[in-house]
């Protein structure tokens, strides 16, 4: 029998959490904060990043806000004027401190309204589910889809824990695939 995409988010979520509570936190700490050195070989020196500010079960993407900011790349979070507004992106010029965050209209950090909004070039994603070939499974918005959609031509890595990977899911002709996805052990995709 075939999950339903939701029934399947609701697997995975459980799934995520307890690979995250079984995960001892100093090791988590030390997780996810510089990226594998092929990666860095994709992304060109002017490029801008896009990461997610990470709930406490999603892969972390702070250690790389720092990482690019410290190599002099533009960072950009996720914007959103109100929940059901489209998703855009906006300058994070603290990623640091954070200081230039405040609370958007899902209960995460975001950008303020008059940041610079921006395009990036890089995005790296939270998900649910992904497969070795790059299919992913977001929460279900489909915020990144749509904002993709609009912006073809972009460099899409997903950030995961390796309990994540999946043998395979439910995908629709509007569904972007990622070009990458890293693991605290793996790289997919990537040459």
């Amino acid at each position: 029998m075939t999950l339903s995409k939701s029934d399947l988010r609701k697997t995975l979520r459980k799934k995520r959490r307890e690979h995250v509570a079984a995960q001892p936190t100093a090791i988590r700490a030390l997780l996810f904060h510089r990226p594998p050195a092929p990666l860095l070989a994709k992304i060109g020196a002017g490029a801008s990043i896009a990461v997610y500010a990470a709930n406490p079960q999603e892969a972390p993407a702070s250690g790389y806000a720092k990482f690019f900011h410290e190599a002099g790349h533009t960072i950009a979070l996720p914007y959103f004027d109100s929940d059901d507004a489209p998703m855009t992106f906006r300058e994070h010029s603290d990623p640091f401190g954070g200081s230039d965050l405040v609370p958007g209209p899902f209960d995460i950090a975001q950008p303020p309204a008059d940041a610079a909004e921006l395009v990036p070039d890089i995005l790296f994603v939270p998900l649910l589910g992904f497969t070795a070939d790059g299919e992913r499974l977001g929460q279900g918005g489909g915020h990144y889809d749509r904002w993709l959609a609009e912006h073809p031509g972009r460099t899409v890595i997903g950030l995961a824990w390796d309990a994540q990977l999946c043998d395979a899911l439910p995908t629709e002709p509007h569904d972007i695939a990622l070009d990458a996805v890293v693991t605290p052990t793996r790289i997919y995709g990537i040459d």
